[in-house]
């Protein structure tokens, strides 16, 4: 089987299941959250898409432009999400897991910047 530059990426997986668990989030938002539930969907898909645009650019400057595009969706995602726990619109166990994940994909966005800053 083929796969894509992005699908190899490990930061892409993760992208991918944190925009399961986003969805997990939204249908746990009550009604009249409409405002949230637009911002999270925007940032949390926003993540794999720059990731997959990034890997398929052949110039370091270029790729490094789309990872920190999608670090920023990334904090973006975590600060959602920081505001609906502390609204009382998530649970403990669903919170931590998204941070979880959040915290993972920014320590990989990072190594993926450094490392095509090291290749210049």
């Amino acid at each position: 089987m083929q796969y894509f530059d992005h699908e190899k990426l490990d930061v892409y997986q993760v992208a991918i299941k944190w925009v399961i668990l986003s969805e997990k989030i939204i249908l746990q938002l009550p009604r009249g959250r409409g405002y949230l539930v637009d911002q999270l969907q925007r940032a949390s898909t926003s993540i794999p898409f720059n990731i997959a645009e990034g890997a398929g650019e052949y110039a370091h400057q270029e790729k490094n432009r789309f990872y920190r595009i999608a670090k920023r969706s990334t904090t973006e995602c975590a600060g959602i999400l920081d505001v609906c726990y502390q609204l009382q619109l998530l649970e403990e166990p669903l919170f931590q897991e998204g941070r979880q994940l959040l915290l993972r994909m920014v320590a990989m966005l990072i190594k993926l910047v450094r490392k095509n800053c090291d290749t210049v």
